[in-house]
């Protein structure tokens, strides 16, 4: 093995290691100020380097499965929507381009119900209380579910970039993954109409 290839190795593990160091320090108010600018720059480097391959979930793949609480302290798990499209997307409140993705889902959220999508928003370093100020008031019309991280989803998905996007299909198997890619509203109505199914009576809500 080379230098160049020592090098990559060694920093990839640096960075990793900090990102679970901030992710570990979540819950302390203090560190809020620092810990976005330093969470941002360790995503930019491990972008600059890693292949997308490193972190994403491989088409085909089965969706890891979680089970997590809700915002209204109700649990949610992944296999809940068994036989339903699901759009599983993977955020921070403070991300930017977090925001935009959310940005595009919206436009697209009175395609999404007529074609009986399920949105699953994982916030995978957030409190309940900055979850429900981002969120605000507003209702989307599809099937919605707001999601706490207790870790589950971070280590099961591998959550070294954000936003994450992914699309899960009725049998629960993983046929996207953006893992650093950007997803337009273009995108997902194409997607959606390639991977769902016609609304199946009885649907999980």
């Amino acid at each position: 093995m080379d230098n160049l290839n020592r090098g990559l190795i060694t920093t990839k593990f640096m960075v990793v290691f900090s990102f679970r160091f901030v992710i570990f320090a979540r819950g302390i108010n203090e560190y809020m100020k620092l810990h976005k600018s330093t969470f941002i720059f360790f995503l930019i480097l491990f972008c600059c380097m890693a292949p997308v391959s490193a972190v994403a979930i491989e088409v085909g793949e089965a969706a890891p499965d979680f089970k997590l609480k809700s915002l209204s302290g109700g649990e949610v798990s992944l296999s809940d929507f068994k036989g339903r499209l699901v759009l599983l997307k993977l955020a921070t409140t403070w991300c930017p381009t977090c925001k935009q993705l959310s940005g595009e889902i919206e436009k697209v959220g009175e395609f999404l119900k007529e074609k009986d999508v399920v949105l699953i928003e994982v916030f995978v370093q957030d409190s309940k209380e900055m979850i429900e100020k981002f969120l605000g008031d507003a209702e989307p019309p599809m099937t919605f579910h707001a999601l706490l991280d207790d870790g589950q989803v971070y280590k099961a998905y591998n959550v070294y970039l954000i936003p994450r996007f992914l699309v899960v299909d009725a049998e629960q198997v993983v046929r996207f993954d953006s893992a650093g890619r950007n997803v337009l509203a273009a995108d997902i109505i194409s997607m959606v109409k390639d991977f769902g199914r016609p609304p199946e009576l009885g649907g999980s809500s």
